[in-house]
């Protein structure tokens, strides 16, 4: 007789997988507000939209609900090849709240997807707490998220993960592009690095050249792996006290995320019909590592923005009477002026 099967047998360990699952709790818990209802082993998250420990004054009018999903990409392949996974869960974050950050939304809360083909409890505690780092910085709750254990459909040392974010405007307040004029000013506010664009193109260079992720590099001052490995920033802590004030966020007609595509794509989704914007490449200086890319590449200049952040990654397009004002609040963020809105055809050209 045939040996019985069993779902260790077929590339599942549960014992495995309850370890792996007793690591999260912790990771959770530290993200909770008191908006988050205990739930103790439910089958989905529990958030109220209204925090009755403050008073029971009603937190918002009209409230609309944002909703983003994204994932990290091929920087996930770094990761595995650099055999460091705390980082990426950050990037996983922050390429969701960043985007419910662009509608004016407050994040409230983030649910995660991991897919491995085999258990691994400190791989997978290791990708949660860069999770749960990032909802951390962002202000919001790590509410739950699937772990799947897919051994015919992920290769060994492959992985993928993604995440969805929640956030919450008030619907007078949505900020969707629709105000943006002639005469508005850009202003961007600086990357981390690469973020978690492109990589496909990063590799490439990287393994054409022959160099490996411990290989230092001087111009950066770290390896290459550190280089890639760099967090994406997450915004929401530099915007946040720009749309709590009233008197400059009425100065605020739009955000953007910059992403793949670069400030071209990222800006010009945003322009309403009639208005063109121009952006000065001469208003600020592209941190090394994208002199470096290029140069490995080599990459050709239009090819780099086209692609990649290139040091800008959130942009405020501003009316200019609070221009001003708006650049001092964010002072402290080294924003800079990079460009200023037109009349004209729909469409974001480079100057310089």
């Amino acid at each position: 007789m045939s040996t019985p099967l069993t779902y260790k047998s077929a590339g599942l360990d549960l014992d495995l997988y309850d370890e792996a699952m007793d690591k999260l709790p912790p990771l959770m818990k530290r993200t909770h507000s008191s908006r988050v209802i205990d739930l103790t082993d439910g089958f989905a998250g529990l958030f109220r939209l209204f925090d009755h420990q403050s008073g029971g004054t009603p937190r918002y009018r009209d409230p609309v609900l944002v909703s983003g999903t994204d994932g990290v990409g091929t920087k996930l392949k770094v990761a595995t090849a650099a055999n460091r996974f705390d980082t990426v869960g950050i990037d996983l974050v922050a390429m969701c709240v960043n985007d419910c950050l662009c509608l004016g939304a407050e994040p409230l809360f983030f649910l995660d997807y991991l897919a491995l083909p085999k258990d691994d409890p400190t791989k997978i505690k290791a990708l949660v707490k860069g999770v749960s780092d990032g909802c951390v910085e962002a202000g919001a709750a790590l509410m739950g998220g699937e772990t799947a254990i897919m051994p015919d459909v992920y290769a060994p040392g492959e992985f993928d993960m993604a995440g969805f974010c929640v956030g919450v405007v008030e619907r007078d307040r949505i900020l969707d592009g629709k105000a943006i004029r002639p005469g508005d000013v850009l202003l961007g506010i600086p990357s981390s690095g690469f973020h978690s664009n492109g990589y496909s193109l990063i590799r490439k260079v990287v393994e054409r050249t022959g160099l490996t992720l411990d290989t230092h590099v001087p111009e950066l001052g770290c390896n290459v792996g550190d280089a890639l490995l760099e967090p994406t920033k997450i915004y929401v802590r530099t915007m946040r006290p720009l749309l709590e004030d009233d008197s400059l966020r009425s100065g605020i007609h739009a955000l953007a995320h910059i992403t793949g595509g670069g400030l071209a794509a990222n800006i010009e989704r945003l322009l309403p019909e009639g208005v063109r914007v121009t952006i000065d490449r001469s208003t600020w200086t592209p941190p090394a590592c994208f002199d470096w890319l290029a140069k490995l590449g080599p990459v050709e200049r239009e090819e780099m923005f086209r692609v990649f952040n290139m040091g800008i990654g959130f942009v405020v397009i501003a009316d200019p009477q609070h221009a001003d004002r708006i650049e001092t609040a964010l002072a402290s963020h080294s924003v800079c002026r990079i460009g200023r809105v037109n009349s004209g055809e729909r469409v974001v050209e480079y100057q310089s």
